[in-house]
């Protein structure tokens, strides 16, 4: 017989020590690769919640941080700017906020935030993603002769009143967003983390 002279033993020990071998090869080959799909830590850092300082942010003024690689608006409304927000109701498209896709639950209220006078807003229009410009002063502008304060998109005009309530007749479809936050202190908030979350 031709097979008398073969150890079938040794040649399965040689075909499992080279499948177990090839495995672990392919194994750690396979690393690097499957690591590729998770994020980076500038990707995790940029999803984070932020902490803003606003212990410093007097009447009328705006910061700007970065959160999720949007500019997100944090502004110290002023008494007579939040006094003129009901008079705008009747100009505006969605008055009471009711797109609830636009804000968390707390901001559903007639200033869409937690403190009346802290405004946190996403600072992109919700027509073409532009930066709307502040025109916080309640005076007439050439774009509104009855202008209350808010917002002014110079791509397509869209407007919006101190409240990132979105005007009637203009191009942007809804509201500017609120983005989830919570107040730390009187004088922190945190962006990226809903009121009532640990």
């Amino acid at each position: 017989m031709a097979n008398d002279g073969v150890d079938t033993g040794r040649r399965r020990f040689l075909t499992a020590t080279t499948a177990v071998v090839g495995g672990a090869g392919i194994a750690v080959a396979a690393i690097p690769f499957i690591k590729s799909w998770l994020p980076s830590a500038r990707a995790q850092t940029a999803g984070a919640p932020v902490e803003a300082d606003i212990s410093k942010l007097e009447d009328g003024q705006m910061v700007m941080y970065e959160w999720r690689g949007q500019p997100i608006w944090i502004i110290r409304r002023t008494k007579a700017q939040l006094d003129a927000l009901p008079s705008q109701d009747s100009r505006l498209r969605d008055p009471k906020s009711t797109n609830t896709d636009q804000q968390p639950a707390f901001a559903q209220n007639e200033y869409r935030s937690l403190k009346p006078e802290v405004l946190v807003l996403v600072g992109l229009c919700t027509h073409l993603g532009c930066a709307p410009k502040l025109h916080a002063e309640l005076k007439p502008e050439p774009f509104d002769p009855d202008w209350k304060g808010g917002f002014f998109c110079p791509c397509h005009k869209s407007r919006f009143d101190m409240a990132g309530r979105v005007y009637a007749g203009v191009p942007a479809p809804s509201n500017l967003v609120v983005p989830p936050y919570r107040f730390i202190d009187d004088g922190h908030i945190m962006i990226g983390v809903s009121e009532g979350a640990a």
